[in-house]
């Protein structure tokens, strides 16, 4: 059966003058408009599009592809008012522009505007639209994410400790101010990975693959040479850079990060008098 709000793998069954007829299942057929219709498609074949409902609410479908589909997340460009209903029109890369219901905005839009929001199907007309209202469509369950695991993330909003982002267009996580590489714009799609997952299901992360592997390198170093040192070393955040570098040739930003992921995982302590490993305690028999 067709998904709406999906791209799907449809049967073609024949041609006629409007376009190609696809097989959607339990939705009978469904138009797919000459305009898109591929090279060397005849019947029999099979074509993947993605079907939405045209202006008079009729299915339909198009080899076009959208910046999202039903569920995910995307930063869409406003190009139109309805000011009958109050809504705006967006492009999302198809011929018909996507609506974001005054409802489901989350402050005042005008055209040339981009905003973050997730294509969803709408349980009252059961036509696909756009909502700006993250909080209510993120998902709000402990995630399953472990530290180190690569993530599809989108940059959603700026926040006083850095950016909060939208992870595999299902969870939010936030990335801090001095963890930034640098400039970041909001709509962008980045890479990046998952730092930890907080007992209160909230996600610290990090960006590039690259910054994960050198700050684990790092704290792999420090705890290398607490354990030669019998346990301690003499470094804090008063310490110099200068001595950092010379004593594990990073820099004192990389240098904090790894120590950042070791409290974390609460392998060290950090005292006035330096870095102290944590001796796991033994087990009761």
């Amino acid at each position: 059966m067709a998904l709406l709000g999906k791209r799907n793998l449809l049967p073609i069954i024949r041609a006629a003058q409007p376009g190609l007829y696809l097989d959607g299942g339990s939705h009978g057929e469904i138009l797919l408009p000459a305009r898109y219709i591929p090279a060397g498609a005849v019947p029999g074949g099979k074509l993947e599009v993605f079907v939405y409902r045209d202006s008079e609410d009729r299915l339909v479908a198009t080899t076009e592809k959208p910046h999202a589909v039903v569920g995910e997340f995307a930063c869409l460009k406003v190009v139109g008012v309805n000011p009958r209903i109050g809504g705006v029109f967006l492009d999302w890369g198809l011929g018909k522009d996507l609506l974001l219901p005054a409802r489901e905005q989350d402050g005042p839009l005008n055209p040339g505007d981009w905003v973050v929001v997730q294509v969803v199907l709408d349980d009252k007309t059961d036509r696909l639209i756009a909502s700006a209202r993250l909080n209510r469509r993120l998902d709000l369950v402990p995630p399953p994410y472990h530290e180190g695991e690569s993530v599809h993330l989108l940059v959603a909003s700026k926040s006083p400790l850095g950016y909060n982002l939208i992870i595999n267009h299902a969870h939010r996580g936030l990335v801090y101010n001095n963890e930034i590489p640098g400039p970041l714009k909001v709509g962008s799609v980045v890479e990046g990975y998952v730092r930890s997952v907080r007992p209160d299901g909230k996600i610290d992360l990090a960006l590039g693959r690259a910054g994960y592997r050198r700050v684990a390198s790092v704290a792999e170093q420090v705890l290398e040479k607490l354990k030669a040192a019998g346990g301690r070393l003499p470094f804090h955040d008063g310490s110099l850079p200068e001595e950092i570098r010379d004593t594990f040739g990073v820099s004192k930003k990389a240098f904090k990060q790894a120590l950042g992921a070791l409290y974390r995982d609460r392998l060290i302590r950090l005292e006035p008098d330096g870095i102290h490993l944590v001796t796991p305690e033994p087990r009761q028999n």
